[in-house]
């Protein structure tokens, strides 16, 4: 039985590799070492923990879950969690430990998102938004404001976040494949809209698969993990974090990490590649980075303030297996301004693979699974 938990953590430090400045030194593409070695999820030994440095404490804070995805807080404190699988639901959980179903019935929820007393739900091909009694912790009926029908191949998860002056939202569509070109202009991109779905335009193209959005609180830019792509080896390509600039095109499927040329679409389209932009910070290549928050709360130490924790899922393709862990990147003014460094571990055993993150009034939570 597979079976999910939601954990509060507060968290600290260890090192981890990383590629911070632009012009990054990456190896070459290397396709024979490409490797299947997906971690095998385990029942909890008695007596395991996750790693946090002394003065910081995880615990569960819920369970029971299938495919918990992306997490929401809402203003009476009750906390929201997407449930992708088997059925697409949206779970309450709180106050307290109550829980209910809040919405049944959709395929592969995943983003979430507030704007004034409406909740926005993000699937796989549509994007609805539902009338949110925050205090009673109900909603009405649904109201697609955004229609994504034939696009459920391939990367779904949908991130979407609304901007600073909350009248329009992003929202992160995915590749349908690896690197197969061909896609709509709108796939591997970042879409903006207006509050009612009405003016559609693209923000940015060339993100395989941008998992989550979210507003950075200082610069008030929006930012992305992107989990980039299969096959060139244990070293490429690295994941990446980054803000995401109008206009821009980062690479996908003709290069990557910039103007790297993918040696599986040589010559094919040397202009896409000559305009490909760097990400603002690399991460493990293949340590499937997803979901991030940036901490705003006072509860942790100064040097958390403003930072972002992400979740990273792990490898399933790698020689050395990587991953399976929360980092944290200190911030400054709105930027990165140091090393990504390990906030959670734990998982390298096949405990569980950490999924989500999302900041809350007390503490960080993310999302956990395990096999008993």
């Amino acid at each position: 039985m597979e079976r999910r938990k939601l954990l509060g953590c507060a968290l600290g430090l260890g090192a981890v590799a990383f590629a911070k400045n632009k012009r990054f030194n990456l190896p070459a593409p290397n396709p024979a070492s490409s490797a299947a070695n997906g971690a095998k999820v385990i029942p909890q030994p008695a007596g395991a923990k996750l790693t946090v440095p002394v003065g910081f404490v995880a615990e569960e804070f819920a369970g029971g879950f299938q495919k918990p995805r992306i997490m929401l807080e809402l203003p009476g404190g009750a906390v929201l969690v997407t449930e992708s699988l088997p059925k697409g639901s949206v779970v309450a959980v709180g106050p307290g430990k109550a829980r209910k179903t809040l919405i049944a019935g959709l395929d592969r929820p995943f983003g979430m998102t507030l704007w004034k007393d409406y909740l926005y739900v993000a699937e796989a091909e549509s994007v609805k938004r539902y009338k949110l009694d925050a205090k009673a912790v109900t909603v009405g009926t649904g109201e697609e404001v955004v229609s994504l029908k034939g696009y459920g191949k391939g990367h779904w998860s949908r991130g979407i976040a609304f901007d600073p002056k909350g009248d329009k939202f992003y929202l992160s569509v995915g590749s349908s494949s690896n690197i197969d070109a061909g896609d709509p202009a709108d796939r591997a991109a970042i879409h903006v809209y207006n509050a009612d779905g009405s003016g559609k335009q693209i923000f940015a193209t060339g993100l395989r698969n941008a998992v989550n959005i979210r507003i950075n609180p200082q610069s008030g830019k929006p930012w992305v993990t992107v989990q980039e792509r299969d096959g060139l080896g244990d070293e490429l390509v690295p994941d990446f974090f980054t803000s995401v600039k109008k206009g821009a095109f980062y690479g996908w499927p003709y290069a990557y990490i910039g103007s790297n040329e993918e040696p599986r679409h040589k010559g094919a389209n040397p202009d896409a590649v000559k305009k490909a932009v760097e990400p603002d910070m690399l991460l493990n290549a293949h340590a499937s980075a997803m979901d991030f928050a940036f901490y705003t709360a006072k509860q942790f130490p100064a040097k958390f303030h403003n930072g972002a924790f992400i979740a990273s899922r792990g490898s399933s393709n790698r020689a050395k297996r990587i991953g399976y862990s929360i980092l944290f990147v200190p911030f400054t003014n709105g930027k990165p301004s140091g090393p990504p460094v390990h906030a959670r571990r734990g998982q390298e055993r096949g405990l569980g693979t950490p999924g989500r993150a999302a900041a809350t009034r007390r503490w960080q939570l993310a999302a956990e699974r395990r096999r008993e």
